[in-house]
Order: C-alpha cells, then structure tokens, then sequence
C-alpha cells in the first residue's frame, strides 16, 4: 500500500502531568519544542491543548495565539488542529479560539461517559461549535467516541453543517466508551466507507491501546495519531522520552506496512487544506 499516512501528534492534552511524565510539555515554549522535534520525526498535524501555569487546562486564547505563532515559525507547513474539548472549558469557552483561524479544531458531535463524569456535547453546543468553524474557514476533525458520532456526523455532513469531505477520527480505550476492540474497529471502518465514500479517516487508541490502533488503522489505509496526550509510556516498563519518539515508532509502522510518512504537502493535500505559503 502507498497511499502516504499523516501522522497527528497530540502533544499535551489536559490531562498528563509533568508528575506522571516529565516530557509532558506545558508551558507554551515547551510545547512549541516539544513539537519542533515530533514535527521533523514526522508528524504533519498538531493536536494542541493549552495549560495554566500551574498544569490545569485552559481555553485562553491569548496562549493559543502564542502557539500557533511559534508552531508556523518553527513548523512550516504543519497543520495546527486546536482542541475544542470539554475538559478545557465549558460551553462556547470551548470554542473561543476559533477567531484564530487554526487549520483544523476537533469537534465532537455527541456525548458520552468518561472515566468519571460525562463528556457533555448538546447538540446546540455542537452546532454553534460547527458553525464558527465554518465562520472561520476551519476545518473540523471529528473525534467519535461511539458509532453514533459517525453517523451523526454524516448526517451533518449531508445538510451542510460540516461541509465538505469528513475527516473523522475513531477514539477507542476511553475508560467507560468504547473499547480498543478489532470488529468494532472494522465496522467504523465500514460504516464510513457506507455513509462518507470520500472521507479520510483516522483512529487513536488511549493508554496502552495507542500502539494497537496505531498497527490497525495504519495496516487498513486510514491516518494515525500518537502523543503523550493519550499515552504517556513506550511500553509498560519505560516512559516515552519525548512526543518524537511516540512518533518515530508511528512511522517504523508506516515503514513495516509501505506506507509512506506524508510530508505537509501531501497531508494538506489529503485533507483538502490550503498550502501553507
């Protein structure tokens, strides 16, 4: 198979602590080059959460701007994906870096439990949430939790509310959702395949499920996403030393499967993103 593989790197999330993991890059300067280096060991999409001073989650903007201004300095043509997650913030807080213009911004179209409390995403939050992406020419990737996120975010897809061809993304090994489980990775696969022909996919697997999902979306012709926001361990002996080495072995999977690691050309080409200029 050559169809290249965008690699996305999720550098910090909002939960993983310096505590847990040393390399877990918190302060904006740390992220910027935490991603540098997973941006030249290939990753070509920037998944990006931001954080207080004091580790806890943050929707500022304003430390939004400052990455994204680094990230274009130090990673030309990476594409820069903001997180609209509930964990950050809570109603349209979430979406209130929107006005800067990332390339993309995760979108999730339906609720579902985590760990301890439910991952709330009414569906007027989600439809004022898409619609500033739409303001904004940003593009969404769509983090389904659960079977009905797909064909929910079809049916958006069908009357205009997410233009254009989907990227989605499959989140499974979440605590209380869906389970790192093969035949309901399959029938992901297969229902997008049926309800979205032209859509470009891809999975993440949280904690030790990042390796598995990686091995089964890469061998299966979709994207792959890694970093120490879903993973912080290279296995059940050793931390990850940096967001580089989760996406160096990322790209030794691409490699065992011929698959090409896509530059930031072919990825912004794959998702139908402006080059960067």
């Amino acid at each position: 198979m050559s169809k290249p593989c965008i690699i996305c790197v999720a550098i910090t999330g909002s939960l993983p602590l310096k505590e847990h993991n040393p390399a877990v890059p918190v302060t904006v300067s740390e992220q910027i080059e935490s991603t540098q280096e997973a941006f030249e060991a290939g990753a070509t999409i920037c998944h990006a959460h931001v954080r207080n001073d004091d580790q806890t989650p943050s929707s500022d903007p304003e430390k939004f701007a400052r990455l994204k201004e680094g990230l274009e300095k130090h990673c030309p043509g990476m594409i820069i994906q903001f997180s609209t997650g509930g964990r950050s913030g809570a109603g349209k807080t979430r979406g209130g870096m929107l006005p800067l213009k990332p390339d993309m911004a995760s979108l999730s179209v339906g609720s579902n439990n985590f760990p301890t409390r439910v991952y709330e995403n009414p569906p007027d939050l989600v439809d004022w949430l898409a619609g500033e992406m739409r303001t904004y020419g940003v593009k969404p990737e769509i983090e389904a939790f659960d079977l009905s996120h797909i064909v929910q975010a079809a049916a958006m897809n069908r009357d205009g509310r997410i233009p254009g061809n989907i990227y989605i993304q499959f989140v499974m090994g979440v605590k209380n959702a869906m389970p790192a489980d093969k035949d309901v990775f399959d029938f992901y696969v297969k229902t997008v395949k049926r309800l979205m022909p032209e859509a470009e996919w891809c999975a993440a697997g949280i904690g030790a499920s990042q390796l598995t999902l990686n091995e089964w979306s890469i061998a299966a012709g979709g994207h792959a996403r890694t970093g120490l926001e879903d993973n912080i361990r290279l296995d059940k002996d050793c931390l990850a030393p940096s967001n580089a080495a989760l996406v160096k072995r990322t790209a030794e999977i691409c490699a065992a499967h011929h698959r090409p690691v896509a530059t930031p050309v072919q990825a912004r080409d794959i998702l139908g993103l402006p080059q960067h200029a």
